[in-house]
């Protein structure tokens, strides 16, 4: 005969109660699971147009050589170099986490090669990591467009020249990002905290030496611009030309001629109309020149900015006077 199974009337109620909580906990659990799922969703597609959005910014600065102050602050802000090319004209502070450079010290030491760059390419590499130029990361050359030599567009003259894909001037320089609210410091370090990873690679678009420029005079769609002061163009030798006058058919125009009293930059259409004065359209190579390839490397910058062909002769006046006379002529006007 079988035995009757006895069972405790509270032992049931508390098993009962247990299996229901534990239903209850998984099926909010699961609730919970669903109702996060789109917010994660959402959360990786917002990171994901963020990422986006800077890929897209950051690729645009391949065709673009000038930025506006408050695209240079949004760049700062994202972890952009920052390297102010000012040299002597620091009188006021640096701003915060620039590295300051000077043009000469990657740029050929003696005379009459001052104006052209380092041959060294390892050299070259070497002093740029120095100073935190990386290869993705975008680097912004800072001058002081009013009082200065165009420090900063020869600075990305140089780099693009050399291989770096998004480096830019600031359109107003120094005072335009200080009014823009990028800060200052008391004083700027000449070596980056922690050094880039950029490594030369040199591009021939916009650079001429001068045996390729003597070639290329009188070329129908050549214009070769000089960039000096009016006094240079007409033979004045006030930085150490070995003779003084122009390269022959050389137009003139000077390099502040595209900037207002405050040190921006002209009107897009100004700049325009002003070299289509001198006969350059966007199917003309324009040559710049100056005395040792600042002025012009500037001039270069902008230039290209706009969409036109320009290359920089980095040796200018300091290379071609110092050649043979029959073979580099200059011309001088009253």
């Amino acid at each position: 005969m079988a035995s009757k199974l006895s069972l405790d009337p509270l032992a049931v109620l508390v098993a009962l109660a247990l299996a229901g909580a534990a239903l209850s906990m998984t099926i909010a659990l699961a609730q919970a699971s669903r109702e996060r799922a789109p917010q994660a969703v959402l959360a990786n597609q917002t990171s994901a147009s963020v990422a986006e959005v800077n890929a897209v910014e950051s690729q645009a600065l391949n065709s673009r050589w000038v930025v506006s102050a408050d695209e240079a602050k949004q760049l700062i802000a994202q972890g952009a170099t920052v390297l102010d090319a000012r040299g002597g004209l620091k009188l006021q502070k640096p701003l915060a986490r620039a590295i300051a450079v000077n043009w000469k010290q990657f740029a050929q030491p003696h005379a009459p090669d001052q104006g052209k760059l380092l041959d060294d390419d390892h050299l070259l590499t070497q002093k740029l990591q120095a100073v935190g130029v990386s290869r993705d990361k975008p680097v912004i050359a800072v001058g002081d467009p009013a009082r200065g030599w165009g420090e900063d567009g020869r600075v990305v003259w140089m780099l693009r020249t050399l291989g770096h894909q998004k480096a830019v001037l600031v359109d107003g320089g120094y005072q335009a990002l200080v009014k823009a609210g990028v800060p200052t410091a008391w004083s700027a370090a000449t070596v980056a905290p922690r050094p880039g990873d950029f490594v030369v690679e040199r591009t021939t678009a916009w650079t001429i030496d001068r045996a390729q420029l003597k070639a290329e005079l009188g070329q129908q769609n050549v214009v070769v611009i000089d960039t000096r002061e009016a006094r240079e163009y007409a033979g004045a030798t006030p930085y150490g030309e070995q003779r003084g006058g122009h390269i022959p058919g050389a137009l003139h125009i000077y390099y502040k001629d595209l900037l207002d009293q405050n040190g921006k930059l002209l009107p897009r259409e100004q700049m325009i109309t002003k070299l289509e004065q001198l006969g350059v359209t966007q199917d003309t190579q324009v040559v710049a020149y100056c005395t040792g390839g600042i002025r012009s490397g500037w001039f270069t910058s902008i230039l290209s900015d706009l969409g036109y062909k320009a290359k920089n002769y980095a040796g200018s006046m300091w290379d071609w006077s110092a050649g043979p006379v029959a073979s580099y002529p200059l011309e001088k006007t009253n």
